[in-house]
């Protein structure tokens, strides 16, 4: 916590109302899940810059966001100096109760663009996931797909002129292998859907996680170009986040399965 890089004030405060002792609290929780849980390891950190305003893009899986939280602490127990990751939360969190407030002190605030705009000109780190709660929707078997990415944060980007740093997660759609989700029942409890394992509920299992982070991606632009041409530009985050994820698995199953020719 010493060596986070933060304004924070007397009170422990920085300007945006993230809480000193929330987050030390919130990394407490946190450290045990990345470190014996899990055991995530984190590859490519280097990639990611030490200071100054980047942008986190990667795929979602799993039922719940666990890779959000496990890249989250990537960057505190990996990265030198330690980094705040702060992410764009779906806005349902606004309806949970305590949610939201609880998520602000600890740096994470609702997906709103202005939100986002105003962290970058703040030279923060950005997380975003353009699958949004599709990507967490996927099922079991297709946990290493990807879903459409959303567009808005390449706009924000050219528009901040903020690098891309993409990033492939391999582990989420293991820990909660969903195999059904319950989108009328989610709906009454608030939520986008409620995810459905083989032992019902998602409380996930204690499988290895990986994040792998790949070279950061630079794009020309004021963020007002055709459609087009922003969809071109987000393609090629796809495929960056795609061609991460496929490494992974391959370098995965090497380990495995030394010898073996991956399939």
């Amino acid at each position: 916590m010493d060596r986070l890089e933060l304004p924070f004030n007397a009170l422990g405060m920085d300007p945006w109302g993230v809480s000193r002792g929330h987050l030390k609290l919130f990394y407490g929780l946190l450290e045990p899940l990345y470190r014996q849980y899990f055991r995530v390891k984190s590859l490519g950190v280097s990639n990611v810059p030490p200071r100054g305003r980047a942008m986190l893009v990667g795929n979602h899986s799993g039922g719940i966001a666990m890779d959000g939280a496990m890249v989250i602490a990537s960057m505190f127990f990996d990265q030198e100096p330690p980094r705040l990751v702060q992410g764009m939360a779906e806005k349902f969190m606004n309806a949970l109760p305590f949610a939201a407030p609880l998520s602000w002190r600890v740096g994470q605030f609702t997906g709103l663009p202005e939100h986002a705009l105003q962290l970058l000109q703040d030279e923060r780190l950005l997380m975003v996931f353009p699958e949004g709660a599709r990507g967490t929707a996927k099922l079991y078997k297709e946990r290493y797909s990807l879903v459409d990415f959303g567009t808005g944060f390449m706009r924000l980007a050219l528009q901040t002129r903020t690098p891309i740093i993409p990033f492939g997660f391999l582990g989420g759609g293991a820990a909660i292998p969903t195999v059904a989700n319950l989108y009328k029942v989610g709906k009454l409890l608030g939520l986008p859907y409620l995810p459905v394992t083989p032992w019902v509920l998602p409380v996930p299992l204690p499988v290895e996680m990986e994040v792998h982070y790949g070279t950061p991606l630079h794009f020309e632009g004021t963020g007002d170009e055709d459609d087009s041409v922003i969809q071109r530009y987000v393609e090629q985050v796809k495929a960056a986040v795609a061609g991460l994820i496929e490494g992974a698995r391959t370098e995965r199953h090497a380990r495995k399965h030394p010898g073996e020719q991956a399939r």
